[in-house]
């Protein structure tokens, strides 16, 4: 019986994996690494594979293995380096990185540099990172958000504001809403926070931290029953924030007063 190449094979898993037969992709890439150990492709597809099922160390050998044959190819560079992000080695996804940069300098690779920057709390090296990317990039959405959440933490709202609103200009997902809500909230501009918590619980159902803020920001525009409304939904997606919620609501100027515990878990639909 005539055996069928690494190409073939290659052919056959990707198009497997990519219709969402990731178990056919795997034993097609494992059939193919029998005939032909250390045949690097192969190897760079299976890790592929694994990675997407979670199997981080059996991807993270098989991709060193498809590096050692082949120590030049970018595409595979590009999931080493995502795969030991993954296991929180930095340096080892840096220099991977870098490696593909100077191999092949692509949009995708600069991108998960930044990403490792800045899960690795390297923030001055990652606010450089994603605003190069915007400045070649201007409607890049993640470097719109990452800088605006960074200029969020270090105080600057009306920065964060003007780079989370052009990060929303676009298909923006609840957590660029979510960031919004805050840099609003934090610069004294409630309406516009109500509107990005809203906007972002519309997105997002089931975010309960959107709805305890909506809630907090509809109280200080005197809106309690609109903030009850909210604290509701908060309260049912995440009982534990009671105590959050009752704080709120008699600390606030626009509060009101609850004699005891009972009323308000009652108030707040917990029987």
């Amino acid at each position: 019986m005539i055996q069928p190449t690494p190409e073939e094979t290659i052919r056959r898993a990707t198009a497997a994996f990519n219709a969402g037969r990731a178990d056919e992709a795997r034993q097609l890439c494992e059939q193919g690494l029998i005939r032909q150990p250390g045949e690097p492709m192969l190897g760079h597809l299976l890790a592929a594979v694994l990675f997407s099922k979670g199997e981080i160390e059996a991807a993270r050998g098989h991709i060193a293995t498809s590096l050692a044959r082949r120590p030049d190819n970018p595409a595979a560079r590009l999931l080493a380096a995502r795969i030991a992000r993954a296991i929180g080695d930095f340096d080892g996804a840096l220099s991977h990185l870098d490696r593909a940069i100077a191999i092949a300098p692509q949009r995708e690779i600069f991108l998960e540099k930044a990403r490792t920057l800045d899960q690795a709390g390297l923030r001055p090296q990652a606010r450089q990172a994603w605003r190069a990317i915007l400045d070649v990039i201007p409607e890049n959405i993640e470097a719109a958000a990452r800088l605006g959440r960074l200029a969020w933490e270090d105080g600057d709202h009306a920065t964060a504001v003007s780079l989370l609103e052009r990060a929303a200009q676009h298909e923006a997902p609840a957590s660029v809403w979510f960031d919004l809500g805050l840099a609003r909230q934090d610069g004294r501009d409630p309406d516009g926070a109500a509107q990005a918590y809203r906007k972002a619980i519309e997105i997002k159902p089931d975010h309960a931290e959107a709805a305890l803020n909506l809630g907090v920001v509809l109280q200080e525009l005197g809106d309690l029953d609109g903030a009850l409304r909210a604290y509701r939904v908060a309260y049912r997606l995440r009982p534990e924030s009671f105590g959050t919620i009752a704080m709120a609501l008699t600390s606030a100027p626009h509060g009101r007063l609850w004699l005891d515990e009972a009323s308000l878990y009652q108030s707040l639909g917990g029987g």
